[in-house]
Order: C-alpha cells, then structure tokens, then sequence
C-alpha cells in the first residue's frame, strides 16, 4: 500500500513525524532509545551489524544506520530527538548532526542559526504550491487576523 499524500510532504527537505512514519520508524527509533543505556551502547559500538538485529529493522534502515545517514534516518520514521541519541553515542552534539542534515559545517550552521535561521525563500515547497499570495495561504492568514 503506497503512503498517504500531504500538503506538508511537499516541504524541501523535511519528513513530518506524523503517526504513519512514527509506525514506519519504531525499530529505529527502539534502537535509538537503547542506547540510553551504558551496557546497550557498549554492546552495539562493540558489534553494530550484530547489534542492530534486535530491532526488527528494513535493510534500508540498517544501512542508514550503520552509515549514520541521519537524513534518510528520518524518512525512514527515525524521530530526531531519538537519533540523536545515536549521534551522542558517536560522540556528536545536536549542533553538529544538524549541520550534517544541512550539508554545512558545524560553524556555518551555528552562524546561520545565530542570524535567525535559514530563510524560507525557495524553500516554502517544492511544487510551488501554498506560496504566499495564492488563495489558500489568503484564507489561512485571514482566518488567523479574526482569531487575534
């Protein structure tokens, strides 16, 4: 069965958590969790592949994994705050992983960041729809004026 269509799946670069990729993601995101504990994390830096077997994961999965595509972690239903938890096991910050997912280094992405984030000029959607100024983004910010 093909997945579900979303206006949200149309957002350059983003995989919303919604509740069919939460399902699609749970050995990820149950592999993840373990490495909250210490034994778990030896176990697994000791002999990932091996590892990796108790979770009931695609192939597709375990090779993110093993290559630390954290990116293709989150369109497999990987939830950011539990890869994370990978990237610390590895030694890594959330700053640093971030700028990984960005494709720019640590500092670049600290500097973008500090100066407001990244701007969403061309990266409101991919198919140019839901652009500002076209009816359905009208109604939503006329919608929100009378709420205020």
């Amino acid at each position: 069965m093909a997945p579900a269509q979303h206006d949200y799946d149309d957002i350059p670069g983003t995989f919303v958590f919604d509740a069919e990729r939460s399902r699609q993601g749970y050995g990820i995101n149950m592999f993840c969790m373990s490495l909250m504990k210490d034994e778990n994390r030896k176990a697994f830096k000791a002999n990932e592949a091996e590892y990796l077997k108790r979770f009931n994961l695609t192939p597709a999965q375990t090779d993110a994994i093993l290559k630390r595509d954290y990116n293709r972690m989150l369109e497999l239903g990987g939830n950011i705050y539990f890869t994370a938890k990978l990237g610390a096991t590895d030694g890594h910050s959330f700053q640093h992983l971030a700028a990984l997912m960005t494709g720019s280094s640590q500092q670049e992405y600290a500097a973008m960041m500090l100066a407001g984030g990244r701007s969403v000029e061309g990266n409101r959607t991919r198919s140019g729809k839901n652009k500002p100024g076209n009816s359905k983004s009208k109604s939503k910010s006329k919608s929100s004026a009378k709420r205020k």
